[in-house]
Order: structure tokens, then C-alpha cells, then sequence
């Protein structure tokens, strides 16, 4: 495993009133549990009677982080004044709602403000590349407060690649002054076909020794906390949706790098298929390909003909060393047309297949994301140019296809977010409050 570090850890300044810093050490000596794994359906019938049962679902409402007094909660949800202050009131306790200032008085004392704190728990999201290990802790809205990233080969196999991780968050934590019971989960995701409810990675082609194999249980030796385990495409999609598309309700996220993949948003939700192989564009048969033999033993696939070391071997015939995507980006940044020109084909290439996409899925924005789309406009101008002449005016009067605009970030973005989605539904939350008050 070679080491290649990068790392940064921001200082997290404080957003709300002196009245937030004590919420938040409250909550530090007196924690509601968010990382059951008991499943939402357990909670008492008796609990569910009680008023503060919903404050799960005004937490919802407030994960904009817009400030609101109780009586403007109160005219939200048309919920009586009392209500909403047994459920604020079990929101503040736990530490996710914070006073955040006051409202202008009408009269008498002002009324006081609150708001989501992201910062009252922290969440890990790990991307596990074929040759790169990216990890950053982030805050409850997914915005990252360090980071480190560093090359790894994942045929070094689990147990080699799961221990880095481990160690990994252990140094975030530490850098960001955070202890590990603020820890409500861990996302992680990998290069290769994920049982979603297991988080057992499933006949991964370029994964030696994974297949089957136990992440979480392996990660929750060291924190006992939920682990979900993703296809890195999908964690990409879910980062991409989450800080540049919230309103996208179907999008299209296609990552381009070593190997080809997508992840797909649909009525604002990720489709991961009956065993979690949507999206697995790098595998589908490319029209008009040479038969060139692919990783998985088929001829003629996308990913052997249009990926990153698809274009280097591309090269390589006219007398052109590109050992790395880097090298490609490189050549391309630097002027060099035969690289441009094979980057372009292969987006044209993989235009042919996303035209059918565009057909059977209908997306509203497809983002070209991974580590070739840093060459320029080269690879999406080739995908734009058979997408939109391929597929139908109707299908692509308001397609957009754009650049991924988180970098390499994308996937450490959607790996946490996967754990905030699942950790602060409305469910889990009356849940947690249910169990701190038993």
C-alpha cells in the first residue's frame, strides 16, 4: 500500500447564539442515541400517543437550517403551540435543534429562534477506489470538516483496505476534536457491486477477496455504529444530487475513470435494482465497438473500450505514454490534439449507450463525473454530440448534461449522506427520543 497523503481539517466556527454552544455541551454529557439499529416499526404504541412523537417530522422541516420561532413552527404545521413546544423542546435535548438568535419583538420579550445544528453529531464517508482511499468526517448536513486521502491498491484485499479506513477515521476524529460516541455512522463505498441491505460486496469484478466479505461487521469491531456499504457510483450520485442538484427530482450520474459506471436518481430517490447491479453501464455492449475482451470476459464492453485505460492503450498504438488517467488529463490540458481527439471519441462512445438512457429513463440532468471529465469540455463535448442527435426532441428539450461540480469530494459527500438519510428519518429520530426518556 503506497501512502500519498492529503489531508485537511477545517475549523468549524460557530453559527448560532451562546444560547447553541450550551445546547451542545448538554448534549455531550447527556446523549440520545442515534446509531440503533432497532428498526423504526419497534417504537411503543404508548410512545406514539405521547406529543413529542412527532418531533422526528419537525426535524424535517428545520434541515434547512432556517431559523424559526415556536410560533412560526406553530403556523407551518398547524400543530397547536403546545405541541410544538414538548417537540422542540425533545429536539433541543438531543442536541439537533439549537437557539439560533431572536425574532423581532411585537411586544414584551423577543421570541427566541431555532435551528438544525449539523454540528451536534459527526458521520464518516469513505470512498474506496480501485487505487485511491478517500475518507473525510463531516457534519449532519454532509459538509466536510476534514479530510484525508491516500493511494491504496483495493486488491490488497479487505482486510488490509477496512484496517487503513478504521485507523483513518480514528485520525479525523482526532484532528477535529470530536469523540467517537459523536459518531452516528460510517458510508463507504467501493468499485464494484454491493448487496445495499448487507453491505457485502457481490462478484466485484476488480475487487480479488471481497466478495461476500462482511464490511460492516468488520468496520463495527472498532465503532459500533451503522455501517452502510454502496457502489461508489452510487454514493457519487447521491453527493452530486445532495450539493448541486437538490430539485433534480431524475438525474443521471455517470462516473468515467478506470471503469465506467452510473448512478441513478428517480423521483428524487437512488435506484440500486433487485441486487444492487443498476447502473452498470461500463458492462453494456457498445454499439459499433471492436470486439475488445473486457475484465468480465464479455467482448465489446463500454468499459473496454472508453475508459481511462482504454484511451492510454488507445495511445499507446500511435506512439503516446499515458500510464494514468492523470497522464491522459495531463496530455489534454497541455495541448496534446491525439489525446484530446481519443478522449472526445470515447465520450462519443459513451454517448451511444447514455442515448439509450436518456430514452429509457428520461433524466432531466446527466452529470459526467470521475477523474477524465478534469480533461475539459473534450469528453462531454463527445457525449452531448450523439446524445442530443441520438435521442428524441422530446426526451432532450430540457436535458442537461453537465460537469460533476464536487470533484473529488463527490464520493466522501454521498457515503455520508447515505448515513444521514438513513439516521435522521423522522422514524428514527422519535425513536431515539423514546429510548433516552425510557
Amino acid at each position: 500500500m503506497r501512502h500519498t497523503v492529503t489531508h485537511f481539517c477545517r475549523n468549524v466556527k460557530q453559527k448560532f447564539s451562546r444560547g447553541h454552544t450550551k445546547a451542545v455541551c448538554m448534549t455531550y454529557r447527556s446523549r440520545v442515541c442515534l446509531t440503533s439499529n432497532v428498526r423504526p416499526e419497534s417504537t411503543s404504541s404508548a410512545y406514539a400517543a405521547t406529543a413529542v412523537s412527532g418531533a422526528g417530522e419537525l426535524l424535517q422541516l428545520l434541515r434547512d437550517e432556517t431559523p424559526r420561532t415556536r410560533a412560526e413552527l406553530a403556523k407551518l404545521t398547524g400543530l397547536a403551540r403546545s405541541t410544538v413546544g414538548a417537540r422542540v423542546d425533545a429536539l433541543l435535548a438531543t442536541g439537533l435543534l439549537a437557539p439560533s438568535g431572536e425574532a423581532a419583538s411585537t411586544g414584551g420579550r423577543p421570541p427566541v429562534r431555532f435551528a438544525f445544528n449539523p454540528e451536534a453529531r459527526v458521520v464518516v464517508g469513505a470512498d474506496i477506489g480501485a487505487t485511491h482511499g478517500r475518507v473525510a468526517l463531516t457534519d449532519l448536513s454532509g459538509r466536510p470538516l476534514c479530510e484525508i486521502g491516500e493511494s491504496l491498491d483495493i486488491t490488497d484485499g479487505p482486510e488490509v483496505v477496512l484496517d487503513w479506513l478504521v485507523a483513518t477515521t480514528r485520525r479525523l476524529l482526532e484532528q477535529a476534536g470530536r469523540e467517537p460516541r459523536d459518531l452516528i455512522g460510517i458510508g463507504i463505498g467501493v468499485p464494484g457491486p454491493v448487496e445495499h441491505s448487507s453491505g457485502r460486496p457481490m462478484r466485484p469484478p476488480i475487487m480479488p477477496g471481497w466478495d461476500g466479505y462482511d464490511v460492516p461487521a468488520h468496520v463495527r469491531r472498532d465503532f459500533d455504529v451503522p455501517v452502510l456499504v454502496d457502489n461508489d457510483v452510487n454514493i457519487m450520485a447521491l453527493g452530486e444530487h445532495a450539493m448541486a442538484h437538490p430539485d433534480v427530482e431524475h438525474l443521471l450520474f455517470v462516473k468515467v475513470a478506470t471503469g465506467i459506471g452510473a448512478g441513478i436518481i428517480s423521483g428524487g430517490r437512488l435506484h440500486r435494482g433487485a441486487v444492487g447491479a443498476a447502473g452498470d453501464l461500463g458492462h453494456v455492449a457498445a454499439p459499433h465497438a471492436p470486439e475488445v475482451l473486457c475484465s468480465c470476459g464479455n467482448v465489446g464492453c463500454l468499459e473496454a473500450v472508453a475508459s481511462g485505460p482504454a484511451i492510454s492503450k488507445a495511445l499507446k498504438e500511435i506512439g503516446i505514454i499515458a500510464d494514468s488517467n492523470k497522464d491522459i488529463v495531463d496530455l489534454v490540458r497541455g495541448g496534446n490534439i491525439p489525446a484530446a481527439l481519443a478522449v472526445r471519441q470515447a465520450g462519443r462512445t459513451i454517448g451511444e449507450v447514455l442515448a439509450t438512457c436518456v430514452s429509457l429513463l428520461n433524466p432531466s440532468v446527466i452529470v459526467i463525473g470521475g477523474s477524465l471529465v478534469q480533461a475539459g469540455e473534450s469528453l462531454i463535448a463527445g457525449v452531448r454530440e450523439v446524445v442530443y442527435g441520438r435521442s428524441l426532441p422530446l426526451a432532450t428539450g430540457v436535458l442537461q448534461i453537465v460537469p460533476a461540480t464536487t470533484g473529488v469530494q463527490a464520493g466522501v459527500i454521498g457515503a455520508a449522506t447515505m448515513v444521514i438519510q438513513h439516521a435522521l428519518t423522522a422514524d428514527r429520530v422519535d425513536l431515539a427520543i423514546a429510548h433516552s426518556a425510557s
